[in-house]
Parts: structure tokens; C-alpha cells; sequence
């Protein structure tokens, strides 16, 4: 009875280690060397709440949407439009491989995400963040975060 439990278990735990996850004041100070504080008009508290909503700050994520296209990374980077995971059609606007965009530097998700941010529509483009954070007071995303 006992090897039955620790079976599963065992399997949670190594599932737990694989995700890549970012503390949120280590992304905060890697969005501001990255200048994304004021980005079209986006604080680093936009940012910080857009990936805890997208990936819970989880460098490592992907998701199977229900279009046969693929989210990556922190901010949940669609395969169809911006990035190329060589799976399906994608119109690959970032010049960017989605597997790229797991990489626990940032920079090309960042990147990516700039390029987003900078066409018409801005944050709305994803929905979560017009849900849960637009318009909303986000400075707490920020405390105890030291920058420098």
C-alpha cells in the first residue's frame, strides 16, 4: 500500500521540477534592465501581473490551445501568430522558434513581447490581462522589489 502512494507521489514531484519558475522581483529587475518600465505605456507592475495571469511566472510553460496552436513561455506567446514551432502554419512575426521564447534568459520573449505590445491593441492583446489586470490597481506587484 504504501509503494502505491509513493508512486504518484514520486511523479508529482518530478513534474514540480520541471517548471522553470522566475521569482517575481528577479523578473522585475530583468523587465527594467530590459527598459519595458513605461513600453508604450506599460508600468513593470503590468508586465509582472500579465506574466503571474499567463504562466504563474513559469519560463517553462506551454499550453495546447483549443486551435491546435501553441502558448509559450512567461507571457504565453501564440505559435500562430508570433513565433514558428515548425507543428502548423504560423505567420511567425516575431522571427522567432516558440522553443526560443523557454529560454530562461527572457530576451526572446521579451522581444517578442515588445513587438506585440507596439502593434494596435497593446496589453489587450491578451486576454487574461484585460481581465484580471487592465485598469486595476497594480503597485503591489511591486513591493519589496529592489531594481537595483
Amino acid at each position: 500500500m504504501t509503494r502505491e502512494l509513493l508512486i504518484p507521489l514520486v511523479s508529482c514531484l518530478l513534474v514540480v521540477n520541471q517548471a522553470s519558475l522566475i521569482h517575481r522581483c528577479d523578473l522585475a529587475k530583468v523587465l527594467h534592465q530590459e527598459e519595458m518600465d513605461g513600453f508604450e505605456g506599460y508600468s513593470l507592475s503590468d508586465w509582472l501581473c500579465l506574466a503571474f495571469i499567463e504562466s504563474n511566472f513559469n519560463i517553462s510553460k506551454v499550453n495546447e490551445n483549443a486551435d491546435g496552436s501553441y502558448d509559450y513561455g512567461l507571457f504565453q506567446i501564440n505559435s500562430h501568430y508570433w513565433c514558428n514551432d515548425y507543428k502548423s502554419h504560423s505567420e511567425n512575426l516575431c522571427h522567432v522558434d516558440c522553443q526560443d521564447l523557454l529560454n530562461p534568459n527572457l530576451l526572446a520573449g521579451i522581444h517578442c513581447a515588445k513587438m506585440i505590445v507596439s502593434r494596435s491593441g497593446g496589453m489587450n492583446k491578451w486576454v487574461k490581462w484585460r481581465l484580471h489586470c487592465s485598469g486595476r490597481p497594480l503597485s503591489y506587484w511591486m513591493t519589496g522589489c529592489r531594481l537595483e
